[in-house]
């Protein structure tokens, strides 16, 4: 399944900051995740949330935060559902299988990033049992469930670089711009075109700075029809920060459909 990445995988970047951990010259900052899964099964067509459908033997939500909890990247966890299922992911989620980096089980909104925001909120509050005012912060989809050590090396990485960053796959198709009227418009290079996925990580401070910005003029983007589908969009849309794409894997797919769980169950018997 999803297993730790050997040393010699690691990043060049992580490498230096493990040497310099070893010899007492520098603290890892703290690294929070938040995974979110507080998701519906419509697309599914499931009456059961899809984080919790069983992929091999176990809900979806198990693997990635099986890749948390095993990660020496992550410190802990805010895992995010709905207030109904709370009681549910805290007993046969997170207490049945252990896992002791979930810090905090939170409810989420209507949208993603009302999701995202309420988490923030907590880490900007000093909720966590360990503060991060200074560390980095990865979000990323419950529905994901191949993230690996690998991804969140990389992604860490280049967040210590960068201050922001997202997992990322260069299309594999042509794709075309609209018109809005059903016809095609241009067509951009295939080179520049990436898919995103997540985690998408930020600099704790950068972060929650963007989050704020967007609560005070989200009433104006709403009245000029702009939705926020990521959060690497709320930091291109109201900081100075640059976004960096950081190639991942064609594996870390999200679970939509019912033909995503048999493609998942296919990339679990490899």
């Amino acid at each position: 399944m999803i297993d730790r990445v050997t040393e010699e995988y690691f990043t060049e970047d992580f490498a230096a900051y493990k040497t310099e951990k070893e010899d007492g010259n520098k603290e890892k900052p703290r690294c929070t995740a938040i995974i979110l899964a507080a998701g519906s099964g419509s697309r599914m067509h499931s009456a059961v949330a899809k984080q919790f459908l069983p992929l091999k033997g176990r809900p979806l939500i198990w693997y990635a935060l099986h890749a948390v909890e095993e990660s020496k990247i992550i410190d802990d966890c805010i895992l995010v559902t709905s207030e109904q299922d709370i009681p549910y992911v805290r007993e046969e989620i997170v207490q049945k299988y252990h896992f002791t980096k979930v810090n905090i089980i939170t409810s989420g909104g209507a949208e993603r990033y009302l999701s995202v925001s309420r988490a923030l909120q907590l880490i900007a509050d000093g909720r966590l049992k360990c503060p991060n005012e200074h560390g980095y912060v990865f979000i990323h989809d419950g529905a994901r469930p191949f993230l690996t050590e690998k991804i969140l090396e990389d992604t860490y990485a280049a967040a210590v670089q960068y201050q922001a960053c997202v997992a990322a796959v260069q299309s594999k198709d042509t794709v075309k711009i609209s018109d809005g009227n059903g016809f095609a418009l241009s067509t951009p290079d295939r080179r520049s075109v990436w898919n995103i996925q997540t985690p998408q990580v930020f600099e704790t401070s950068l972060i929650l700075q963007a989050y704020e910005r967007l609560k005070n003029r989200l009433p104006k983007l709403q009245e000029q029809g702009i939705q926020v589908t990521d959060d690497a969009s709320v930091v291109e849309m109201f900081t100075e920060s640059r976004v960096k794409l950081v190639e991942a894997s064609y594996q870390n797919i999200k679970i939509t459909t019912p033909e995503d769980m048999k493609t998942a169950e296919a990339f679990l018997e490899e």
